[in-house]
């Protein structure tokens, strides 16, 4: 367990703001949502703004509407002799009937969007070489038989070129067969261009802004592949411990920077040890707590989950944004409840290995991913040997 004082000594050395990468504030006169970085956090948006504030504001003019009409239609001058009766058939029925089915549209996409933010993903990616003039593209559909591939909604079908990644579009760009089989088959309508490659994600853990109720918007809802890492948040009175168990289960403090070591704007939400995670990968976050209950929340995420003591709950989250973001301690924990920052810094993934072996390093371990490369060196030049001695 990393001592808070060594931790706090760390800020003193490393500034709270990283040169050079973007920050996620929030807007202290602004009243909308923050800027969503997140499939999860995309798809709450899109509910919200497509289908929860144009309900809100119907209703809110409706209710409005009526209040109007019966304070003119029905006041001491207009009608001076009141009407005798004590219900209405209809209106009961509307006034009972139309909350019942504001609820249903409610309830379905936000069952779903829970169940989504519940479940971890699993979707597989499939790489493949570049080969000219191939059309046809197979890979196994092992997964559980609940989970298994079987619409063409859980694939996505990118052309690959360097870093930048082309959707292709099912029913013009490719077709699928053998879905709810043991391997399914993907056909272009036409071989990729030299320099491209194909990359297929499949799964049933589908994320996105959808469109409102079913028919308005854009659908831009993705695969989500399976976590590449494990972060575990440990809240305590009145900080945050973590621990990469994916790299040898270091340990670090992130505690409230003080005043000197960041900005007027960033106090109180700017840490002394940033969570350092990679850009475009799908990240999940175990939470428990030590003492009381606490809660680990971001908003740019979406992601609020409680840490309770002697239970382990788990969330996730994936954002190609490289930015620092900020949440805090979302579960009223005592005095100090407000002094429970956390920072959220998101570095392309040579940066991330590189602050990896720096924290392994830290903690009197080996590099674990230069290790890897000097490891894999020595193997070749032992191959190379051999074949030269044979």
């Amino acid at each position: 367990m990393a001592d808070p004082a060594f931790a706090q000594e760390a800020a003193d050395t490393t500034p709270a703001i990283v040169d050079g990468l973007e920050e996620d504030r929030p807007d202290a006169i602004g009243t909308g949502l923050r800027e969503a970085a997140s499939p999860v956090a995309e798809e709450i948006h899109s509910f919200y703004e497509l289908t929860l504030l144009p309900m809100k504001l119907l209703i809110s003019f409706f209710v409005l509407g009526l209040l109007v009409w019966v304070m003119i239609r029905y006041n001491a001058k207009a009608n001076p002799v009141p009407k005798r009766f004590s219900h209405n058939t209809l209106v009961e029925i509307l006034w009972t009937g139309i909350p019942v089915l504001i609820l249903f549209i409610i309830a379905i996409p936000s069952f779903d969007l829970l169940y989504l933010e519940d479940v971890m993903p699993d979707g597989q990616v499939h790489e493949y070489d570049e080969a000219p003039g191939q059309t046809e593209f197979q890979f196994a559909n092992d997964f559980p038989a609940s989970r298994m591939v079987k619409k063409e909604r859980h694939l996505d079908v990118f052309a690959v070129r360097g870093e930048e990644r082309r959707l292709l579009q099912p029913g013009d760009d490719f077709e699928v067969e053998g879905l709810g089989d043991e391997n399914v088959l993907v056909r272009l309508e036409n071989p990729l261009p030299a320099g491209e490659r194909l990359r297929i994600v499949a799964g049933r853990a589908r994320v996105g802004a959808k469109k409102a109720l079913w028919l308005f918007g854009e659908d831009t809802t993705r695969v989500i592949e399976a976590p590449t890492l494990t972060i575990k948040a440990t809240g305590y009175q009145w900080g945050w411990a973590y621990s990469y168990p994916d790299y040898g289960d270091f340990e670090f403090d992130a505690l409230m920077a003080p005043p000197d070591a960041t900005t007027e704007e960033l106090y109180r939400l700017a840490t002394t040890n940033d969570i350092v995670v990679p850009a475009g990968e799908t990240v999940r976050v175990i939470t428990t707590a030590r003492d009381v209950i606490h809660s680990w929340a971001m908003p740019a995420f979406g992601v609020k989950i409680d840490a309770i003591p002697g239970r382990l709950n788990e969330t996730w989250f994936q954002t190609d944004m490289e930015k620092t973001f900020y949440g805090q301690c979302s579960e009223i924990c005592g005095k100090d409840h407000a002094f429970m920052p956390i920072s959220v810094r998101v570095v392309s993934r040579e940066e991330f290995e590189a602050w990896v072996d720096e924290r392994r390093e830290l903690e009197g371990m080996e590099p674990f991913f230069a290790g890897q490369e000097l490891a894999a060196a020595e193997s070749g030049e032992e191959r190379q040997a051999a074949l030269q001695q044979n």
